[in-house]
């Protein structure tokens, strides 16, 4: 018996790996986060698959229902949103599961700020602008904030910013933020990254708050950098024509392999 923590993406419902399809559809049990996982994805489970939305569930009462399985030997397919490496509350499920002695194993997912980047069309990462994308989120209620984790002192590398959890305080964002990139720096905010409602507002730090509004106050992520919609960049040098590369050896002609089309 193993439990499959699997990332089960930002919210369209084949934005998920086939691994984490065919694990979906080959467990007996699933347990899903119910407020963030489009109930599409539940149509890969099994006719007969026991499936329990969580979000209602304590962790104590989460971890129940993965014992009982274990103790019946069936596998369990537990779904997270976005990626399950970050903000996924999964660390202490993990951490009861191995005092249990209950084997785990985990899928990735496609992340939120990697769908938001999708939905606006643009590359993060753009030389010579920047070349650092930051995940990181504001103090709540769940978690808090590590002391030397602040706004100010990621804004201090002028890395691109992808900011989770923190669209309710927006305004104090962006007064954290202006000092260090400037009022006019491109900003991004996109509601429900993927999902058929998706919404992209764009702006300046000094625009976004009142272009938002009051009616987003979650599953939001903004985005803040000089990449945003960024037109006068460098080209990187990787396929710049003398770029030796190990594949494209400079004074030579392209080598493929046999049977292959150019």
């Amino acid at each position: 018996m193993t439990v499959h923590f699997i990332g089960a993406g930002p919210g369209a419902a084949d934005l998920i790996t086939l691994r984490g399809r065919d694990l979906i559809a080959s467990c007996p049990v699933c347990l899903y986060a119910g407020s963030l996982i489009p109930v599409a994805l539940l149509a890969h489970c099994g006719e007969n698959t026991r499936i329990v939305n969580t979000a209602p569930l304590s962790l104590d009462e989460i971890i129940s229902e993965i014992a009982a399985a274990h103790a019946a030997g069936h596998d369990v397919a537990r779904l997270h949103s976005g990626d399950i490496s970050v903000w996924s509350a999964v660390g202490e499920q993990m951490r009861r599961l191995r005092a249990l002695d209950i084997p785990y194993d985990i899928t990735p997912g496609v992340p939120s700020f990697a769908a938001a980047s999708a939905a606006l069309g643009t590359e993060l990462t753009l030389p010579g602008i920047a070349q650092s994308v930051i995940l990181t989120r504001t103090s709540g209620r769940a978690s808090a904030m590590p002391e030397r984790e602040t706004l100010e002192n990621f804004a201090r590398t002028g890395a691109v910013l992808a900011i989770h959890l923190s669209i309710h305080v927006l305004s104090d964002v962006v007064a954290q933020l202006v000092p260090h990139y400037g009022a006019q720096c491109p900003v991004a905010v996109v509601w429900r990254a993927s999902w058929p409602d998706q919404k992209i507002i764009r702006g300046t730090l000094a625009s976004i708050a009142l272009e938002v509004g009051e009616d987003i106050t979650r599953t939001a992520l903004i985005l803040v950098g000089e990449s945003l919609g960024a037109e006068a960049f460098d080209e990187s040098r990787l396929y710049a024509g003398d770029y030796d590369r190990r594949y494209r050896p400079v004074g030579t002609a392209p080598r493929f392999p046999e049977g292959s089309q150019t």
